[in-house]
């Protein structure tokens, strides 16, 4: 979909507030809390890149986007802080939602380092609407840095600027003082995502969300098994130093991906037949568990065979 900006606004020192609109003027899919969309940016060389939309849970007139400016950037958030303008048109895809909250929960926990927030906020925003009960803290490196920190939703909320105590969130200490049914989200860089899960861990892992931007896992490139793309009926051998998302590809499968790394879940492919070896960052436990999905760009195979819906 072809959609303008139409607003450009400094969050932070550095994070960029980005406003798109449909280019033709039609109503958009509402926002969901949690949601991305994937932006389509025209850089040296074009790339895909997943970010949260930021607006209040509901919307149709606008996404809204925060982007980090990243100091080893690939291209996408260097091209939106350095030539992205008004008035630009962009294609976007979704939005998708692999991080939406269960809004029954007797507690929410939400839990945020740094860009992290830009999908907390929805959250808050969204169980803001509904009544519900949750608290929201917010670790960032500094004040300066930290994007909507004066705009934060709910009157539960904890910030933890490193700059000005010198400390970082005790997420041991959140956990031990936490509710043991409630449901539990992070989202920020690798380091807090692995202090939340050895915090929580406790938790069933149906009350533990968290949404990354890094892979956590090394991919799937033992090879050494076959997969049946069903709509063809073509069967092709996966060999050593290959994933499945690089076999279908070279064979014509029409695939859309982007992160490569199993973070973004855009190249989620349903299973027909086999057992996936899941290496992504999306699923749930349980949905790995079930098998009835995966991420072909990191995920590998169990089974000697899989029959995938492509």
């Amino acid at each position: 979909m072809a959609m303008r900006v139409t607003n450009l606004r400094d969050l932070s020192d550095c994070v960029r507030g980005v406003t798109l609109v449909a280019a033709d003027g039609a109503p958009l899919a509402p926002v969901t809390a949690g949601a991305h969309i994937d932006l389509h940016i025209p850089a040296f060389t074009p790339i895909v890149r997943q970010y949260s939309l930021t607006n209040a849970p509901g919307a149709r007139d606008a996404y809204e986007i925060a982007v980090l400016r990243e100091p080893r950037s690939r291209g996408g958030s260097a091209y939106i802080h350095a030539n992205l303008a008004i008035g630009d048109v962009l294609q976007v895809g979704g939005p998708r939602n692999h991080f939406a909250p269960f809004e029954a929960a007797v507690q929410s926990v939400l839990i945020a380092g740094g860009i992290g927030i830009a999908p907390i906020r929805s959250i808050a925003l969204r169980l803001q609407a509904l009544g519900a009960p949750f608290s929201l803290h917010y670790a960032a490196r500094s004040r300066a840095s930290a994007a909507f920190a004066d705009d934060l939703p709910g009157s539960s909320v904890a910030t933890c600027f490193a700059d000005e105590a010198d400390l970082r969130l005790d997420l041991a200490a959140l956990a031990a003082r936490t509710d043991p049914r409630a449901h539990v989200y992070c989202c920020g860089p690798a380091r807090m995502i692995d202090a939340f899960e050895r915090a929580f861990a406790s938790f069933p892992s149906e009350q533990r969300h968290r949404e990354l931007f890094e892979a956590v896992h090394a991919p799937a490139t033992g090879g050494g098994f076959e997969i049946t793309l069903a709509r063809s009926g073509r069967t092709l051998r996966v060999t050593p130093g290959e994933t499945i998302l690089e076999v279908a590809r070279a064979a014509g499968a029409g695939v859309s991906f982007s992160c490569a790394e199993g973070v973004c879940g855009m190249c989620e492919t349903r299973v027909l037949e086999g057992c996936p070896d899941h290496r992504d960052s999306v699923l749930t436990d349980a949905e790995q568990a079930a098998g009835n999905t995966m991420m072909i760009c990191c995920s590998g195979s169990k089974s000697a065979r899989l029959v995938l819906d492509l």
